[in-house]
């Protein structure tokens, strides 16, 4: 009987303890950098050095909200589904300076942005291109001219809809947004290697890379 107590007191103190937290998992697109888009990198430019080898630092989103100042409620709406597209809160943009042609006042609310990095940034990638992107309505391809001659890559999206984490009966109003993705290299043509290897359907493109295959 004492026994029976003694495990029943040991089993409780083992319940009473916090559980540790389950270690995050590593992205695949992360995976996927490591294991196909480096050694391609390396072979098509030459790079001896790892470090030389081009990699995505961050993505910023940004979305434009012109009637925040007269409708709080868009704003508020515009800020929960940025949320749940990006995974992380936005910040609110305001206006710098006034311009009165605009009726618009200094520190006036005129739109909503995040920026990702690290496992947010690849969770959001590997969405944006397997995901989102297929859903966009008479798609082409993404254009290969949207590079700003620094390595940056920046794409329009007509309709936040495309998302799968959106609710359409939820929607308020239908918007578009901007996607910048900052790279680590200043080169355009070692930019657009870096994102074709990563799965970016550029226009063009017979058969865009799997996330998880090598190019073909």
């Amino acid at each position: 009987m004492a026994k029976k107590k003694e495990t029943e007191a040991a089993a409780e103190k083992t319940n009473d303890q916090p559980k540790p937290m389950a270690e995050r998992k590593e992205p695949r697109l992360l995976r996927h950098y490591r294991d196909h888009v480096q050694s391609a990198l390396k072979e098509q430019f030459g790079f001896e050095n790892p470090h030389q080898v081009p990699k995505v630092e961050k993505v910023v989103v940004n979305v434009g909200v012109g009637e925040a100042p007269k409708d709080q409620k868009l704003l508020d709406s515009v800020l929960e589904e940025l949320s749940i597209i990006a995974g992380q809160r936005p910040v609110i943009n305001r206006a710098r300076k006034s311009i009165s042609n605009f009726s618009l006042r200094e520190g006036m609310a005129i739109g909503v942005s995040v920026t990702l990095r690290k496992q947010r940034m690849y969770d959001f990638l590997d969405r944006l291109v397997t995901a989102a992107i297929p859903r966009v309505r008479d798609f082409r391809g993404l254009s290969t001219r949207s590079f700003d001659g620094r390595g940056n890559y920046t794409m329009g999206v007509k309709e936040q809809i495309i998302f799968p984490e959106i609710n359409y009966d939820r929607v308020q109003k239908v918007h578009g947004m901007d996607i910048t993705v900052v790279t680590s290299t200043n080169k355009d043509d070692e930019a657009f290697a870096l994102l074709r290897e990563m799965g970016f359907p550029f226009r063009g493109e017979e058969k865009p890379v799997q996330i998880g295959m090598p190019a073909a």
